[in-house]
């Protein structure tokens, strides 16, 4: 599990590669992602957008926008909870995904919240050593 904390808004996410929707030999691996978000503040927040950077092996790099998460913008009181599983494909065996969400207080601040830098590593990946 890897975990972030901004402005006592945590974010914890597990990758797990997805074996069955893979397809190793046309160079498609794929991992879901469950996201934990925890609003251990004073104030209500809203989930606005979300920003991926998600990075191959090669470093290739892909970048995601967009509204919300899985269809929604959710609300998270203060000592709740919300969680969702989403999934990333990439075409190499390993890479990392970090990003970012942004929040919206009742006051209509906007702020940004880190999620956490995390390793997306198959049983595929080849390690090399000199």
């Amino acid at each position: 599990m890897y975990t972030a904390e901004t402005r006592a808004i945590e974010v914890s996410v597990e990758p797990v590669y997805l074996e069955d929707q893979s397809s190793p030999d046309e160079n498609h691996y794929v991992w879901a992602y469950h996201v934990r978000i925890a609003n251990h503040g004073a104030e209500r927040v809203q989930l606005r957008s979300r920003y991926w950077r998600i990075t191959d092996e090669f470093g290739r790099v892909q970048e995601v926008r967009g509204p919300g998460v899985v269809g929604v913008e959710p609300v998270i009181e203060p000592g709740k909870v919300f969680q969702y599983t989403s999934g990333a494909p990439i075409t190499t065996p390993s890479g990392i995904m970090v990003g970012t969400y942004q929040m919206e207080t009742p006051a209509g601040e906007r702020f940004d919240v880190a999620i956490p830098a995390f390793s997306l590593d198959s049983p595929h990946r080849t390690i090399r050593l000199n």
